[in-house]
């Protein structure tokens, strides 16, 4: 099918990679919770850690005192710590009350966290044993949500890849698209793949632990996301195949995403034009309106929220941007590949992080926008580069045609507030 343009002279793909090992600047995968938990409607996912990972978790989420939701911390005290006390026989008394509290729940996540890894507690055989205790009604499931040596959205890619080796067998023919999407972006997604007749579609997460999400040889999976490694390996190792693309984020993204499901599914490109011309003319014109902003300005990734590669060839590709460096957490071909096929060559493309010699060469390029972690933006400002954080590219819903317009967005309002400021400043 030729409905995405072909890749640029020159891309990414086999570009040399700079890999840095150094200190790195990044949030915990516990951030992950405060997506999962509005989108997984009958879960509930208890972190067993400290007093700082329950602050983290309720100043993130902004939970109101009076709010119910659907995660929680158990708290490790300093007995459990000193091995003074059976932290396993307070995890299950904790779960037995919680459970015997909110009836509702269906799945448990039990969530590592820096403390529980470090005294070694064992949340995979308590998931065992609490599964068999709470069986059938409720599944207890547990990944690590730990911030050594991890990037946040890591969180949500080691939820779903313990998701995987429990979903029902199948031998049907179906789609999976793994990756949490904000219910109207998911909507709309549904909705397109919908009109192109494409069907049955699995999702992972499903919003309902009881939602028909099964696996199998026939399974063909697409990701969501960028960020999800693990995911994807545990949907090979059960049978499913991959259908690479590029992320449905802008309007070729989502055009070349959408292109490849279709080829796979055998739909025409005439049936592809019908469904998909309208919203990509919404699309582009939407973006038009920030790339005006965005045009020839250079752009700097520091290694965050593992969409750098993505929304580098978005603002490159789509909104005239320039990339001076590119740097994300994980470099995966099988992911990565079709994005750097489609980025312009030119960038450097940095793995990993040695944060002081970025910062280093982010002040020695000196670029119109610097996209970054909360933890570096304010130094930046400071140095007087205007900046992005990349945390919100991850809250925001920025997936698909109808989002397009608000992605390129975000990345002008600071461009555009700090020439506001400029003019103000010159009145």
């Amino acid at each position: 099918m030729t409905h995405v343009p072909p890749p640029p002279q020159g891309g990414c793909r086999s570009a040399p990679v700079l890999k840095e090992r150094g200190q790195r600047e990044v949030f915990c995968g516990l951030t992950g919770i405060i997506w999962l938990h509005r989108k997984m409607q009958d879960a509930f996912f208890l972190v067993v850690g400290s007093r700082t990972c329950a602050h983290l978790l309720q100043s993130a989420a902004g939970v109101m005192i009076f709010a119910e939701p659907r995660f929680g911390t158990a708290i490790l005290e300093e007995t459990d710590l000193a091995g003074m006390a059976d932290a396993h026989a307070e995890l299950d008394r904790e779960v037995a009350r919680l459970l015997s509290r909110r009836p509702d729940i269906r799945q448990l996540f039990l969530v590592g966290s820096c403390p529980s890894e470090v005294i070694k507690l064992d949340l995979a055989k308590a998931a065992e044993r609490l599964t068999q205790e709470h069986a059938p009604h409720v599944r207890v499931l547990n990944y690590s949500g730990s911030g050594i040596e991890t990037t946040f959205t890591e969180g949500e890619d080691a939820c779903l890849a313990a998701m995987v080796p429990v979903l029902p067998r199948t031998e049907a023919r179906e789609l999976l698209v793994a990756g949490a999407l904000p219910d109207v972006v998911e909507d709309q997604m549904m909705g397109l793949l919908a009109d192109l007749g494409i069907g049955p579609v699995r999702l992972l997460p499903a919003r309902r632990v009881d939602e028909e999400t099964a696996i199998g040889p026939n399974t063909v999976f697409a990701l969501a996301q960028p960020f999800l490694g693990e995911t994807h390996a545990a949907l090979t190792r059960a049978g499913a195949r991959h259908i690479p693309a590029p992320f449905p984020f802008g309007e070729e993204g989502t055009t070349a995403w959408l292109s490849a499901i279709a080829a796979e599914f055998g739909v025409s490109k005439d049936r592809f034009e019908e469904v998909t011309a309208a919203p990509r003319v919404r699309a582009r014109k939407a973006v038009a309106a920030a790339a005006e902003t965005l045009s020839g300005k250079s752009a700097f990734f520091f290694p965050d929220s593992q969409m750098e590669i993505s929304l580098a060839r978005f603002l490159t590709r789509e909104c005239g941007m320039n990339a001076t460096e590119v740097a994300q957490p994980y470099i995966r071909d099988a992911l990565h590949g079709p994005e750097l096929d489609l980025l312009p060559a030119g960038p450097r493309i940095a793995e990993g992080q040695d944060v002081d010699r970025q910062l280093d060469r982010a002040l020695a390029d000196r670029p119109d926008l610097t996209i970054c972690g909360l933890g570096l933006a304010n130094p930046l400002e400071a140095e007087g580069l205007t900046t992005k954080w990349a945390i919100e590219l991850v809250f925001t819903p920025v997936h698909f045609y109808e989002q397009a317009g608000d992605l390129a967005a975000l990345f002008a309002r600071p461009l555009r507030r700090k020439e506001r400021l400029r003019l103000e400043a010159a009145e």
